[in-house]
């Protein structure tokens, strides 16, 4: 409706992920290294979380719109609550193998057939479960069974699963340490700061033609922000009713005090949420916030709720060695990913630290009684 007027080739700020719209965010480039590091690596599990509509489906299409189609066969499921066998049934229809199986066991089998063949002639299998904070753990562990099939002794099919912060838990219960073995590369995304979300705004407008008309003031991406959270789908709401606004009252700038007027209309329950708007705060921060200022949680019940139970010294040491790998053209990520692990292995000296003084007292106090 707005398109034409403001002489723009499309809509801007479409809610559906587009990969020709993705916005290369310090976020979404380091997790689009760290992805492309995991898929290289033709095995085990891709992790990727973030809050609805921090992009992560859009960050994926991103990653595979490159790869050569003819050497990759491709299946993406969009998860419910699905059971074991359902799931099985739906992975199976989804790379279309047709299948007769009267039980759970020959549909297994028919997808290693199935998946065989792919690797005979060339082709790798990639599954893209996205909502996967939606599936029963039951149904999470078949997905880790699927994994175990190979052909001479190389894995048949990688796995990518995209989910809410809440699947992040779902991992780190009881039961999934095996699973969690199988992750090689996984991230988190962030909402964008401040000039982050002006320049995505600015970004997706040039995409479609953009002549600075209508234009927006700085008060207008103050404005936005503050509304969004710098959450991009709820950016792309906002400016999308932002524009029509615009030419349904013949502006040809819009303020702080338009956006104001916008937001309003939609709602501010619409647009409430809360997130974790300080990237300055690395991972390795929060961790040891989440260590030292937790005196009613025992030491060690903190530390096994933030290391998965699992060696992460030699996680830390394979991640060193894949980001040697990544090469010299990100010099700037691969600093800031540096940093975050040195802060992981302080954290990981501290905690020994403390258990070493803890099992010391507790040493001194038996032989004193």
């Amino acid at each position: 409706m707005y398109e034409q007027h403001f002489g723009l080739s499309a809509k801007p700020f479409q809610l559906s992920p587009d990969a020709a719209f993705f916005y290369p965010s310090k976020e979404h480039r380091r997790a689009l290294s760290f992805l492309q590091y995991g898929l290289s690596q033709a095995d085990g599990f891709i992790v990727i979380t973030g809050n609805v509509g921090t992009g992560k489906t859009t960050l994926v299409q991103t990653l595979l719109k490159d790869l050569d189609q003819k050497r990759m066969a491709v299946a993406t499921l969009v998860s419910s609550n699905l059971d074991e066998e359902d799931l099985i049934k739906f992975v199976a229809t989804e790379f279309g193998i047709r299948s007769h199986a009267s039980s759970k066991a020959e549909l297994l089998k028919d997808l290693e057939h199935a998946f065989q063949q792919e690797a005979r002639a060339g082709r790798r299998v990639l599954l893209i479960v996205d909502e996967a904070q939606n599936l029963p753990p039951m149904s999470v562990e078949e997905l880790r069974m699927l994994s175990n099939f190979q052909l001479d002794g190389k894995p048949l099919l990688q796995i990518f699963l995209l989910g809410q912060q809440e699947f992040r838990q779902t991992l780190l219960s009881e039961g999934f340490e095996q699973l969690r073995q199988r992750v090689i590369a996984t991230y988190h995304l962030n909402p964008l700061g401040l000039e982050e979300t002006r320049t995505y705004i600015e970004h997706r407008l040039t995409k479609v033609g953009w002549t600075n008309f209508p234009r927006f003031t700085d008060s207008a991406f103050e404005a936005i922000f503050e509304f969004c959270d710098g959450v991009p789908r709820r950016i792309n709401n906002l400016c999308d009713r932002l524009l029509l606004f615009a030419f349904l009252e013949s502006l040809d700038l819009i303020d702080g005090e338009d956006v104001n007027a916008v937001a309003e209309e939609i709602g501010e329950e619409f647009l409430s949420g809360t997130y974790d708007t300080k990237p300055e705060r690395t991972e390795g921060e929060r961790a040891r916030q989440e260590v030292f200022d937790a005196p009613d949680k025992p030491l060690e019940s903190v530390a096994r709720g933030l290391f998965d139970k699992a060696d992460l010294t030699q996680r830390l040491a394979t991640l060193e060695r894949a980001i040697d790998g990544l090469g010299h053209g990100m010099k700037s990520e691969l600093a800031e990913v540096r940093e975050d692990l040195a802060y992981l292995r302080l954290l990981m000296e501290d905690l020994h630290q403390l258990v070493s003084r803890r099992e010391d007292a507790g040493r001194r106090g038996g032989q004193g009684g």
